[in-house]
């Protein structure tokens, strides 16, 4: 990835005094910080998310989530600093269907300990933002119907859901971003964190 468009893909947030939440693109020799990720996740969180337990039992899953072709897709990771080490919160991602390049599917994945905190709603934003940027027109996920902290997160970003063609255990969520104007801040989230 060249560096002017890796620039243009990093964004923060203020968290403490001297501290802040990087997002970034997720790059190949992440695969580390992603693994950490995985390991801060309970194995319900896990589960919701990638229906298994763990990432680091398949390394060809883990190689295929590092390895992102970002002239189609994106991933950003939320990291912080503390004491010289980069510590990963959060994945947010999309990747384009093949059967419609301007359909993408989404995931966003929050370190057990920081959920609840707004992280999930401002990935989410930014990664919808990029989406839009990038000519995507619709955004869907697979989502469990358990999983009610990302259903909500959905509904809260505009999300509809719906029936799932793979049965009643699962919800498909969607956004059109025809007409769709980027989010303001909310001037709240500051105080979220």
């Amino acid at each position: 990835m060249r560096p002017d468009r890796r620039a243009a893909l990093t964004t923060g947030w203020p968290l403490l005094p001297g501290h802040a939440i990087v997002v970034r693109p997720l790059m190949p020799d992440d695969e580390e910080l992603l693994i950490t990720l995985g390991k801060s996740l309970s194995s319900e969180s896990l589960y919701q998310r990638f229906l298994t337990g763990g990432i680091k039992q398949n390394p060809q899953l883990l190689n295929q989530l590092v390895n992102v072709d970002f002239a189609r897709d994106l991933a950003l990771i939320a990291t912080i600093t503390f004491a010289g080490d980069e510590i990963p919160i959060g994945v947010a991602r999309f990747a384009r269907t093949d059967a419609d390049p301007k359909t993408a599917d989404i995931a966003v994945t929050v370190a057990d300990a920081w959920q609840g905190r707004g992280i999930g709603k401002r990935l989410l934003r930014t990664l919808v933002d990029h989406a839009a940027a990038a000519g995507i027109a619709r955004l869907t996920g697979d989502v469990l119907a358990t999983n009610i902290p990302m259903l909500s997160l959905a509904r809260s970003a505009g999300f509809r859901m719906s029936a799932h063609p793979e049965g009643s255990h699962m919800r498909l969520i969607s956004l059109s971003l025809n007409d769709r104007r980027p989010a303001a801040p909310d001037p709240h989230e500051e105080n979220e964190l």
